[in-house]
């Protein structure tokens, strides 16, 4: 362990490998409110946070949970057309509340092309919240969609044993993996009815 007189003990979180703390202070010093995006094996969650001095604030939250209990997603919820869905979920809720921009936190994900932070990512931008990005790392409409997964379910057609391994959670809730992408439509047009309209799908 080093030592002597300039030596700083670092941050206990930053110790525990939870938090980047100079990437952190150059979010807060852009004073927008910032989409925080985590996601487990089973969840994502998106988060409007507001840094205040006696610690952040959570403005908006919205869970992958949401998508089952009120608007009647089947599939797997750590998925990412549910990353998708979860972030235009967390979009239209922020711009309910007359939050018009943010910055996104990704903590300490690796910011890979394609990746679920960047499905909530586009969600949200979709939704009309203002976020700066990069187009390149966004997936593209056919993954978010799900017909990457629709396509996978079809090929495996031929292997019933493989199919059901691969796809019990879809069957067990009665969705065949090939209809995600009608699915996924149905969803997302239910959330924009549940805030009046909002934008088409």
């Amino acid at each position: 362990m080093a030592r002597g007189p300039r030596y700083c003990v670092p941050f206990r979180r930053r110790l525990e490998g939870k938090t980047d703390y100079k990437a952190r202070k150059v979010l807060l010093l852009s004073g927008k409110p910032r989409l925080v995006t985590r996601g487990t094996l089973q969840n994502m969650i998106a988060q409007i946070i507001v840094a205040k001095p006696h610690g952040d604030e959570v403005v908006i939250s919205a869970h992958s949970r949401e998508l089952s209990k009120t608007y009647g997603w089947k599939a797997p919820r750590g998925n990412l057309p549910a990353a998708y869905l979860t972030g235009f979920l967390c979009g239209l809720k922020a711009k309910a509340k007359g939050v018009k921009e943010a910055i996104l936190d990704v903590g300490l994900n690796s910011p890979s092309k394609g990746a679920r932070v960047f499905a909530v990512l586009k969600g949200v931008l979709d939704a009309g919240v203002n976020v700066p990005y990069s187009e390149e790392k966004l997936p593209d409409e056919k993954r978010i969609r799900g017909e990457h997964i629709a396509e996978y379910a079809e090929s495996l057609a031929s292997n019933p044993e493989e199919y059901q391994t691969r796809f019990s959670k879809y069957l067990k809730q009665k969705l065949p993996p090939e209809k995600l992408p009608k699915h996924f439509a149905e969803v997302k047009k239910s959330i924009i009815t549940s805030f009046g309209g909002g934008k088409k799908a």
